[in-house]
């Protein structure tokens, strides 16, 4: 019993092995989701050795006037803003603040927005109609105006951002959930797992969310960079990451002031916001077709 329970774990794991190998090989044939996917993980290794490269204390947040407006050069390549403050060093520690931002909330609003799918199109009937109409009504309010409400009702701090955007993105989920639940919980395995007395909570979580892993791995990717531009049209609008923390949305905001005469305190920031955005874009498109069950043969 032992030797046949071991035999269908490692044929389970290979397969799943497998299958990751298939969408790997078919998303490195396209060129430009391996060119987000490069550029990403250059963003995401400069802000995890943020700290490495440039002190926070000191060189992001220290002020230090006999430096200030610097234009770029061989000690500060991006040049330095009216504080005197390094601008490539809070281009990298605001990158840390923006991508950790955008990936916590997305994966609260996964997680809520495929509870309340899964559980809309499996059930169906009453049950649907009431938790999607709700779901239409968050819908129907744009998420950046949702984040700006949440937002100025509940205070400005780093935690209702988080809140504000999770809540923003949660119905985006949900309809991507229920979607897919519907074209898959009349198949066959869902019927065996309900014959054998499993229960509805079991089939969800077990049977069904995890067969929909792929369209939400494809929106989240895609969701986060939207998020971003999000957090800092926040920032800008002074509703976001409080001064002196490092926020692109911010560090464009001080730097209007002086775009005429130093222009790249506005530019390298959106360059980032750019890149970010773009490199989430490209990969989130070549995830899709990837995973498009369509292109498998």
């Amino acid at each position: 019993m032992k030797t046949e329970q071991t035999t269908q774990t490692v044929t389970q794991t290979y397969k799943k092995r497998s299958q990751v190998s298939a969408v790997w090989h078919r998303l490195k044939k396209n060129k430009l989701a391996m060119l987000g996917l490069f550029i990403l993980c250059i963003l995401i290794g400069l802000a995890i050795f943020a700290d490495f490269i440039a002190d926070y204390d000191t060189v992001v947040v220290g002020l230090d006037m006999s430096q200030r407006l610097l234009t770029p050069r061989l000690e500060h390549i991006f040049g330095t803003d009216q504080f005197g403050r390094d601008v490539f060093a809070r281009i990298i520690h605001g990158g840390r603040l923006s991508l950790s931002l955008s990936i916590i909330s997305m994966s609260v609003a996964v997680a809520i927005g495929a509870c309340i799918g899964a559980v809309a199109g499996y059930y169906g009937g009453r049950v649907d109609d009431v938790l999607m109409r709700l779901m239409d009504i968050l819908l129907a309010i744009p998420p950046m105006l949702m984040s700006i409400s949440i937002v100025a009702a509940l205070g400005q701090s780093m935690i209702n951002l988080l809140i504000a955007l999770a809540i923003a993105y949660i119905p985006v989920f949900a309809r991507v959930i229920r979607s897919t639940i519907l074209s898959i919980k009349g198949q066959e395995f869902v019927e065996a797992a309900r014959a054998c007395g499993t229960s509805n909570a079991r089939i969800i979580l077990r049977h069904i969310i995890p067969n929909a892993i792929g369209p939400i791995i494809v929106e989240a990717t895609l969701t986060m960079g939207a998020a971003i531009l999000v957090i800092s049209s926040l920032s800008f609008m002074g509703l976001g990451i409080e001064p002196p923390a490092p926020e692109w949305g911010t560090m464009l905001y001080e730097g209007r002031e002086v775009i005429r005469s130093s222009p790249y305190l506005v530019i390298f920031p959106g360059i980032a916001i750019a890149l970010s955005v773009m490199s989430l874009n490209l990969l989130g498109d070549g995830l899709r077709d990837a995973l498009d069950p369509r292109l498998k043969n």
